[in-house]
């Protein structure tokens, strides 16, 4: 499915991309939108397909918490570090005791929103299942002759679209995915094998997802079109929150975002730095932002690069080492991005940089503009 970080890497933009060494309401889309057969929310309308008939408290809570700005990295229904995360944000930015935990105070804070359902149906559109789809080899070399670094698979874009994982989409959808197929404890074969994408999804199929929302996109809004249509595959807005302050907690792993009243609006589990590339301590601000950047892959930039590694460009796409989007960085060769491996986020380490999902890094780079400031401390 995905393959390590080849990370670091030099901006073909103006940028430098280096070695990586709420407020928000939760808006209910229009009858028109929804009548468009397009994967968005639905809040208030009748779902497409049959009820939910099991209680999903946790991943109703992350799909509230994702809207709001305080996202939990994958909603998978499970009490991970990015859904604590999530949850510590919520809390700090409303006034509550900070335990990261679902407790009684924070259950009842997020019970205006329980008319939200963990999960909605969807309809598989021809478009979206279109592709194309290309295995994306591990080597550098290899992976610079295609054209684009794209989802490897239908699961694959579906499972980043709906800010989860294929795993999940697969025990959410037994009728589509045998429970020996699902990647469930005890199963025979798993969705996440990377030497083999699955394709267990095919158009017209109705499914269950994850109920993300906060994901109209207005195009007029998005000077780049290719880049519109980047939040449209990850569902992520065009219209986002200001940021003008962001901090990044190395022993937390987090990334807080404020907005110009100092006020806490998102919390972003991240992955940053590593023994060899430690997080920059310090403060910087942001440059400016490369959408659907491409790269050029430098070895030498590397302490983990392979002997006979050569530079190559490598193409756009969300496979690729930074995901979507590259922030730059007043720091030389620094910056945050995304990654080929949401299920990492938090849990991986980076060549220095600050590493999202990358439907968290797109909903970032919605929100901050050159002169963000941004502090990274221990």
């Amino acid at each position: 499915m995905k393959r390590p970080l080849l990370v670091a890497l030099l901006l073909t933009s103006s940028l430098s991309l280096a070695a990586c060494k709420m407020d928000t309401p939760v808006a209910a889309p229009s009858q028109a939108a929804a009548a468009t057969g397009d994967l968005n929310s639905r809040d208030g309308l009748p779902d497409a397909g049959p009820l939910d008939t099991e209680t999903r408290p946790v991943m109703q809570a992350q799909v509230v918490l994702d809207r709001l700005g305080f996202t939990p990295g994958v909603v998978d229904g499970k009490m991970g570090l990015s859904t604590r995360n999530a949850i510590s944000g919520y809390q700090e930015a409303n006034g509550m005791p900070v335990t990261g935990e679902l407790d009684e105070v924070t259950t009842k804070a997020l019970s205006q929103y329980q008319s939200i359902p963990a999960t909605r149906v969807v309809t598989i559109p021809a478009e979206f299942a279109a592709g194309p789809f290309v295995a994306v080899p591990d080597d550098a070399a290899d992976q610079a002759k295609l054209p684009a670094l794209g989802y490897e698979s239908l699961d694959e874009k579906l499972a980043e679209r709906f800010h989860t994982t294929v795993e999940t989409l697969a025990l959410l959808n037994p009728q589509i995915v045998p429970p020996e197929a699902s990647g469930a404890p005890g199963a025979t074969a798993s969705p996440a094998d990377e030497k083999a994408p699955t394709n267990f999804f095919a158009a017209g199929q109705q499914i269950r997802v994850p109920n993300v929302g906060n994901d109209r996109v207005d195009t007029a809004q998005v000077k780049d079109a290719a880049w519109g249509q980047t939040l449209v595959m990850l569902g992520v807005a065009s219209t986002q929150l200001r940021a003008e302050r962001i901090v990044v907690s190395k022993s937390k792993g987090t990334m807080k975002v404020y907005d110009s009243a100092e006020k806490l609006v998102a919390v972003y589990t991240a992955t940053m730095g590593s023994k060899h590339d430690p997080l920059p301590l310090g403060e910087w601000k942001i440059n400016g932002t490369s959408y659907n950047p491409k790269f050029n892959y430098n070895p030498d930039l590397f302490w983990d690069a392979k002997k006979g590694d050569k530079k190559a460009m490598l193409p756009p796409g969300p496979n690729g080492p930074v995901g979507v989007a590259w922030i730059d960085l007043s720091k030389p060769r620094y910056g945050i991005h995304g990654t080929p491996n949401p299920q990492t986020i938090g849990r991986a380490e980076s060549h220095g940089c600050v590493r999202l999902t990358n439907w968290d890094v797109a909903r970032l780079a919605q929100m901050v503009h050159a002169g963000t400031q941004v502090l990274f401390e221990a």
